[in-house]
């Protein structure tokens, strides 16, 4: 497909805005973050502890694919996702590591912000995984209104973790 991948882009719609997360939004994505309900099933529920989320930033600005997610009406930072495992002989990617405040849950955010993550990298590849923690069940769900398919498979990258897919053809049938 594609030779060059941008898995940093800045994506708009009418109420999101989503860009490379910067060293400069650790205490802004940590005020969100510090909300223990926000990881109540989830695979690390203690990442509410500013330790443990200091070490979840590093590994996020390391991966060089994660993107903050802005609300466009209140011009204040919302959440974070991530591109990454980007396998090219796959030609495959993997969407993850979404987390998004509680006060936005239910309001369509999460939906449009996959949405324009997945427009923009299928573009690029054939194919996004996403591995939701088998606990989680708000995400299972979440992602599953969205189309994507549960596969039977076993990660063991990603033991505890269900894996679902989308691929480009499911993608442009859902879209249409």
């Amino acid at each position: 497909m594609n030779d060059s991948i941008t898995l940093q882009p800045v994506l708009e719609n009418d109420i999101v805005y989503i860009r490379p997360l910067r060293h400069d939004d650790f205490e802004d994505l940590y005020a969100v973050a510090s909300d223990p309900l926000l990881w109540q099933q989830h695979p690390e529920p203690l990442r509410y502890q500013r330790e443990i989320f200091d070490k979840f930033f590093r590994k996020a600005m390391d991966s060089a694919g994660a993107l903050v997610l802005i609300d466009k009406q209140k011009q204040n930072i919302i959440g974070c996702s991530r591109y990454y495992e980007h396998k090219e002989q796959e030609n495959s990617i993997a969407i993850g590591y979404t987390f998004i405040a509680r006060e936005y849950w239910g309001t369509g955010h999460n939906p449009s912000i996959k949405q324009l993550m997945l427009d923009h990298i299928l573009h690029s590849v054939d194919t996004v995984y996403f591995h939701i923690g088998i606990h989680n069940i708000r995400s299972q769900k979440a992602i599953e209104r969205l189309g994507a398919r549960k596969l039977d498979m076993n990660d063991p990258q990603h033991e505890n973790h269900l894996v679902y897919i989308i691929d480009r053809d499911l993608w442009k049938e859902l879209s249409s």
